[in-house]
């Protein structure tokens, strides 16, 4: 598939990928939807994305800031421009890239990672920032981990779950720990655990961040899409849709 941008409306589950995610078998248990229908988010203890069901459409914009609230925030991907009322806090240019060819297998060393590991994660996040990650966050899907001496290291796990497809998320190492291939035998091994229910895995990355990406590609993943990571804060006075 030819890398795409954003001009094109949403016609591929990873094009609008955070409502895919809250609408699936996998995210609904995570999902707060707005009363019109056309609007989702994450609980607030998971993530802070959410999205509107079509960004096209204005009613779907409405129903998103009437979600969040007047000057509530949220985060949102995979979108066309928002509408005007909108303030954005926070505009990360990114990627989207497809792990359909990685090549997943398993860590021995690796260990799963659960509710009494998040002080520990969210250490390593803190420490490192490969993006949002809160007290619930874990639950989203498969987390694995590599301890040294007892300390947690280096993490990865799954995020956005569309139909058919699984985000690898929080793929982030120590920096006493770098350069040994960590990140690269977590991702691995998330990714055989996405496969092993005949999904494929993808991941999103900031544009910017170069080590990453190369890491990435020597891996087998490939560009899908430029995108972008906005902050928003909805309008003070809720639009009517």
């Amino acid at each position: 598939m030819s890398p795409e941008t954003e001009t094109a409306a949403p016609a591929h589950v990873l094009d609008n990928p955070v409502w895919a995610a809250l609408n699936g078998p996998s995210g609904s248990a995570f999902a707060e939807t707005a009363p019109g229908g056309l609007a989702a988010r994450y609980t607030a203890d998971t993530s802070p994305f959410g999205a509107p069901a079509d960004p096209r459409d204005p009613r779907a914009w409405a129903d998103l800031a009437e979600l969040v609230g007047p000057d509530g925030p949220v985060w949102v991907t995979g979108l066309l421009t928002p509408p005007p009322g909108w303030t954005t806090e926070l505009s990360i240019e990114g990627v989207q890239m497809d792990g359909s060819a990685v090549r997943a297998e398993a860590a021995p060393e690796a260990v799963r990672l659960g509710p009494a590991d998040v002080p520990e994660m969210i250490g390593l996040v803190e420490l490192t920032k490969p993006g949002p990650f809160f007290d619930r966050t874990v639950e989203l899907g498969t987390y694995l981990g590599i301890r040294q001496e007892g300390r947690l290291v280096a993490m990865a796990g799954e995020r956005m779950r569309p139909p058919g497809w699984s985000e690898i998320s929080a793929v982030c190492t120590h920096p006493d720990h770098r350069g040994r291939g960590l990140a690269a035998r977590l991702i691995r091994a998330v990714a055989a655990e996405v496969t092993a229910r005949g999904e494929r895995p993808f991941l999103h990355a900031a544009g910017d961040n170069t080590g990453a990406i190369a890491l990435y590609e020597s891996m087998g993943f490939t560009l899908r899409r430029r995108t972008s990571f906005i902050g928003l804060r909805a309008p003070v006075a809720a639009p009517q849709g």
